[in-house]
């Protein structure tokens, strides 16, 4: 999947250039409105990153000129957060904003949830596994599988952050927030196995030491 930064800081660019990388995605980056508009009416482009304030002029403007033409999902990235500049944002149809300084970890938690909102059927398909994401139902070759509702929500939330990591720790708070139960590190690997025993598949990766992780194929 490839995304356009549209960011002036290199030191910005730079950094998720990286971590967009470790996450499989494909980051170009354009520094200004001129090279971002002739890169755009030159090169097809999933999702795009877009600072509001640039050196030749601000991202609400190539937004509504150009961006907009294209219905391609944007996140506007600026370090204002008052409502006036958040509203005109959204006003314009741009899906989402985020102020600096930011999480690049949260960054690219939005970008997975807005590509999945774009998907028609909500449908996200690893391996051998499906997960139907409005039904909440998981299949293995069309076969449904039968979940109980903890294990379908731990699966969910891998499924959501598909090709990421998500730590031991985001689970431990999750199904506190779930259940309200305290939970300790092994709690996580009895339901880990449990759901990969149901699954009967080699889907879900251990990360050593730090989490889980569903890679798309």
């Amino acid at each position: 999947m490839q995304v356009l930064l549209v960011e002036d800081d290199e030191m910005i660019a730079k950094g998720l250039k990286y971590s967009f990388e470790q996450n499989k995605f494909d980051l170009i980056h354009k520094m200004n409105v001129k090279d971002a508009t002739y890169f755009l009416k030159n090169n097809k482009i999933d999702f795009i990153i877009l600072d509001i304030s640039l050196p030749d002029g601000n991202g609400f403007e190539l937004y509504n000129k150009v961006i907009k033409k294209l219905n391609i999902p944007t996140i506007f990235l600026t370090a204002k957060d008052d409502e006036e500049t958040v509203v005109k944002g959204l006003e314009l149809g741009a899906e989402d904003y985020i102020t600096k300084p930011f999480s690049t970890k949260e960054l690219i938690a939005r970008i997975n949830r807005i590509i999945l909102r774009e998907k028609k059927n909500l449908i996200i398909e690893a391996k051998d596994i499906k997960f139907d994401i409005d039904k909440m139902v998981v299949y293995k070759d069309n076969k449904k599988i039968d979940l109980t509702s903890l294990e379908l929500k731990i699966l969910h939330l891998l499924f959501i952050n598909i090709n990421k990591v998500v730590t031991r720790n985001e689970i431990i708070d999750k199904i506190w927030e779930w259940t309200g139960n305290d939970v300790n590190d092994n709690t996580v690997t009895v339901y880990l196995k449990r759901i990969r025993e149901k699954l009967q598949s080699d889907l879900i990766i251990t990360i050593k030491g730090i989490g889980y992780r569903i890679d798309e194929e």
